[in-house]
């Protein structure tokens, strides 16, 4: 059953009533297309290898293709502003249907992944990719300012909780699916049913995103006076922090990909046989619900750029947690710490983006989406090229976690680099802009 939305409410209560079911849209929107649109394929690798319908290669490239698609989607949704002002007339669809469209597209592509076709596999993924991308920047974008104009932002971390409540239900399901010797092919009709069943659960609350299409527009059209409008003028680095943070942001896509794609592959390998080898995708997932819960409740106005490093330090701890102790321990704790940044990244990084760039932050938002997307697709092809050139594929696994690890390490530089070169100008005006 829908949940109600009013779209002008009329005291606190209904308010806060609003802007509940507004976060909880984006929660669910994001479940949708991340957590089964793009991460479904994780927990149902390992079945699809016991199926013998993809080995280790070809999933490499199907996980490749998803991430083109998420990277190429990304790109779309940076370059539409200045389409819409070339051309001088935004379309009549507002933002939300854009995420309507992206959600009815995750469900029919999950679905047809069951189709015993492996030659169309890499098509559905790309797909899946675009689509993923396109729910991701406009959910954000609409839940970010609807919960904005109603003055409670802070609720706005609640939807990167999306990605891991997905994790969670899908992990869990592929569980069971293991445990009752079920196809990877029912895996997928079953969780391409439950992404229509949950985007009809949220369908009529995405509306009233109008506003959005024109200020989109009018960003690209006017971005450099509307920014000078609200303070004295952009700090005069801006490009070169735009520049670093884009990527250091791509080095995360790059820094958890491996071990979020190939997770369950790896335990396996190292814990034959163990009975809890399909629970470490679910804790990766309740990390993620967690750490996003947590970047909504802490304190705004202090410097996002310190945040940032210390969840990519975090993640590299994970990832050197599980390659020190490749044990049941190691896993589940390695797999919690890997999670736990992992949306509060994105939530830091869009709010600097807000900063950085408040009269085109959605365009921003597609940029730094763009630039993790590269990373994400470099990853699994590192681990393709490190499988076929190791003795053994543990020792290919291995080498690959511990490219992510440095690799995460990096970006943690990065930007305590930039929080020294580029100095807050103060308290005050951060908190204002973001």
């Amino acid at each position: 059953m829908a949940l109600p939305l009013q779209e002008n409410p009329a005291g606190p209560a209904a308010a806060a009533g609003s802007a509940r079911a507004i976060a909880l849209a984006g929660l669910v929107s994001l479940a949708v297309a991340m957590g089964i649109g793009r991460f479904a394929f994780t927990p149902l690798l390992p079945m699809m290898l016991h199926d013998g319908v993809v080995d280790l290669p070809g999933a490499s490239w199907l996980a490749s293709a998803n991430y083109l698609g998420y990277m190429l989607g990304a790109l779309l949704c940076t370059l539409q502003p200045w389409l819409w002002a070339r051309f001088r007339s935004p379309p009549a669809l507002a933002y939300v249907w854009l995420v309507r469209a992206g959600l009815a597209a995750t469900g029919f592509l999950t679905l047809a992944m069951a189709w015993p076709m492996p030659a169309a596999w890499p098509a559905l993924r790309f797909a899946a990719g675009m689509a993923s991308a396109v729910v991701f920047v406009y959910t954000s974008g609409w839940c970010l300012a609807r919960l904005a104009r109603l003055g409670v932002p802070a609720l706005g971390g609640i939807i990167y909780a999306g990605p891991g409540a997905g994790i969670v239900v899908s992990g869990l399901l592929a569980s069971g699916m293991v445990a009752w010797g079920w196809t990877a092919a029912t895996g997928w009709l079953i969780l391409g049913v439950l992404a229509f069943g949950l985007s009809a659960a949220v369908w009529r609350i995405l509306r009233g995103g109008e506003h959005l299409v024109a200020l989109g527009a009018a960003g690209a059209a006017g971005g450099a006076v509307a920014a000078g409008s609200g303070a004295a003028a952009l700090p005069q680095h801006g490009q070169s922090e735009m520049a670093l943070l884009t990527l250091a942001y791509g080095l995360a896509g790059f820094g958890y990909i491996i071990t979020a794609t190939f997770l369950p592959v790896i335990a396996r390998a190292a814990l034959p046989g163990s009975a809890w080898l399909d629970l470490f995708w679910p804790i990766f997932g309740l990390g993620v619900m967690g750490g996003a819960l947590l970047a909504a409740r802490m304190p705004h106005g202090e410097d996002l750029r310190v945040r940032l490093g210390v969840c990519y330090g975090v993640q590299a701890l994970g990832i050197g947690v599980s390659l020190w102790s490749p044990s049941l321990a190691g896993f589940a704790i390695g797999s919690l710490l890997l999670g736990v940044p992992f949306t509060a990244i994105t939530f830091f990084a869009l709010q600097e983006v807000r900063r950085l760039r408040p009269a085109t932050a959605a365009s921003f938002i597609g940029l730094l989406t763009a630039a993790y997307g590269v990373g994400q697709i470099l990853g699994p092809q590192l681990v393709a090229l490190l499988l076929r050139r190791s003795a053994s594929r543990g020792e290919g696994f291995t080498l690959a976690l511990e490219i992510a690890a440095v690799t995460l390490l990096v970006g943690a530089a990065l930007y305590a680099w930039m929080v020294k070169a580029y100095p807050m100008q103060s308290p005050g005006t951060a908190s204002a802009r973001i």
